[in-house]
């Protein structure tokens, strides 16, 4: 049954002007949501918009989610337009791959001022709307860089651990007053961005980690997302989900081992 106009749910997603955050905004406009996009990005923000071509629906504003300022007036006008605030899904993130000891103090700011702080933030700005509601679902994009290190990753894989532990947080204080908090940690995606800078190489490596030797795709993240914003899950919090194909679970590769098992069966 569609909803009228006046109760449809709202939806805020950072980073929604490409990737896993315009697949994820596309999940919701396809489950009768109105979405609101914040992204750092200006011109990229506004060919989404134009693509998505929905403006009953789409609010698309140019956003620094790291600066608290620009954080809030964005929020205020998303509320202001749609009257409401049901879902947060805190995307938006940036990467400096370097060795710990050649990541400057510069770029490790840089990194948890938009992965961590940007979905401090946001949340902190939502709540107030979330809460007028007496319900909400907030769901942070980690990695599974937070849950297991790995190389040149000191500050991304740091950021995205501490977004864990943000969640959990913000599920304990929060579930008291309706709203829900849980992460969604995805493994390696075919996004546009990892077509770009993942060699065939380092392709290979993933696929001998992962037991399902594929990628993930965005659609599949915002499917998670989703299922976690929606009735269906509505006693799920503080939880992380890794949408990773089992990468995880393998712990330690052995493609040796691993190919001959196949062979096997």
């Amino acid at each position: 049954m569609t909803s009228t106009p006046s109760i449809r749910p709202v939806a805020v997603v950072t980073g929604g002007a490409r990737g896993i955050g315009l697949a994820i905004a596309k999940w919701f406009l396809a489950h009768d949501y109105r979405v609101a996009l914040l992204d750092i990005e200006a011109a990229t923000l506004k060919t989404t918009e134009t693509e998505l071509n929905a403006p009953d629906r789409v609010l698309a504003l140019s956003c620094d989610i790291s600066k608290p300022d620009q954080v809030q007036t964005a929020i205020d006008l998303i509320a202001a337009k749609f009257g409401r605030i049901d879902a947060l899904v805190n995307n938006a993130g940036v990467a400096v791959f370097k060795p710990l000891g050649e990541t400057t103090f510069e770029e490790f700011r840089y990194v948890m001022g938009t992965n961590l702080d940007g979905a401090f933030l946001c949340s902190q700005a939502c709540i107030p709307y979330m809460k007028k509601n007496g319900s909400g679902s907030i769901v942070n994009i980690a990695s599974i860089s937070g849950l297991r290190a790995s190389t040149l990753r000191v500050a991304y894989g740091t950021s995205k651990a501490a977004i864990i532990h943000l969640t959990k947080q913000q599920a304990v204080e929060l579930g008291t007053i309706g709203i829900r908090a849980n992460v969604v940690a995805p493994g390696p995606v075919d996004t546009e961005m990892a077509k770009l800078v993942h060699s065939v190489a380092i392709r290979s490596d993933y696929y001998d980690t992962i037991p399902m030797n594929r990628y993930g795709t965005p659609e599949e993240i915002a499917e998670a997302v989703g299922f976690l914003c929606s009735p269906a899950a509505s006693f799920i919090n503080g939880q992380c989900i890794a949408v990773d194909g089992g990468f995880d679970a393998s712990g330690v590769g052995i493609p040796t081992l691993r190919k001959s098992q196949t062979g096997s069966i």
